[in-house]
């Protein structure tokens, strides 16, 4: 009959430690590479989206989808009674609404158009806004309507919204010239500008990028002190256990 003794069995529970020991050290050190390049490659992408938005063209009331960016000229009236705000917008310190207003162009189409910040403290009343009568020429930078984000509510209160939409214009003016609308910056009719793209600088990801390869460095760093540490205390162990058992020999 075989059995394992005390001593015997502290090699096998010294491998299996150093075994979890590497394989959670691993994980840790793969983990910090693999987000440090995936926070590289978005500081790559922000960096091309930038420069498509630098890059984007110039254009004046077009036919063809606009791209994100564009800056967009418009000649046409403002439909004033159609007139809602986007609601919870804060500029410097003081809170408000975004004017949103549609515009009719000569050629008969509709557009959407974000003319500024309007304060309001904190009055839930909708603001009294002037708008120009007749023909304005406007310029702005266009904003395609992107995927639609989670809402907790409806989106619609009467005439403020939480998030930009075409929808409560389109039972009364039908469709849109393009899916999106035009952040004004020129012409009659605006208020304090606010809008700008949110995107988060590319020197931030970089940095985070940096973040996460200094832990793993770390990880690594740690991971091989330690491993070197339990195998030399495994090599010791068993020489301590071999001479042990040789001292109890006959």
């Amino acid at each position: 009959m075989s059995f394992q003794t005390p001593s015997s069995s502290k090699p096998v529970r010294h491998v299996k430690r150093l075994w979890w020991w590497w394989l959670v050290w691993c994980l840790l050190v793969s983990l910090g590479i693999a987000l440090g390049m995936w926070q590289w490659e978005r500081a790559a992408d922000k960096r091309d989206y930038l420069q498509r938005l630098s890059d984007a063209p110039q254009l004046s009331a077009p036919h063809d989808t606009p791209p994100e960016g564009a800056q967009i000229s418009l000649r046409g009236e403002f439909i004033a009674d159609q007139t809602y705000f986007l609601d919870n917008r804060v500029v410097e310190g003081q809170v408000g609404v975004a004017a949103l207003t549609p515009l009719r162009t000569e050629d008969g189409r509709v557009w959407l158009i974000q003319r500024g910040f309007v304060p309001t403290g904190g009055s839930r009343v909708d603001p009294e806004i002037e708008t120009p009568q007749g023909k304005v020429a406007i310029t702005g930078q266009w904003q395609p309507a992107g995927e639609i984000a989670l809402l907790f509510g409806p989106n619609q209160e009467e005439r403020r919204l939480q998030r930009l939409a075409l929808l409560p214009w389109q039972a009364d003016l039908g469709e849109f010239a393009h899916p999106g609308w035009l952040h004004m910056q020129q012409g009659a009719g605006m208020f304090t500008p606010w809008w700008e793209p949110s995107v988060m600088p590319p020197s931030r990801h970089t940095g985070y990028a940096i973040q996460w390869w200094g832990l793993a460095l770390a990880a690594l760093a740690v991971m091989l002190i330690g491993g070197r540490r339990l195998i030399r205390d495994g090599r010791e162990s068993g020489a301590a256990s071999t001479t042990s058992e040789r001292e109890r020999e006959p």
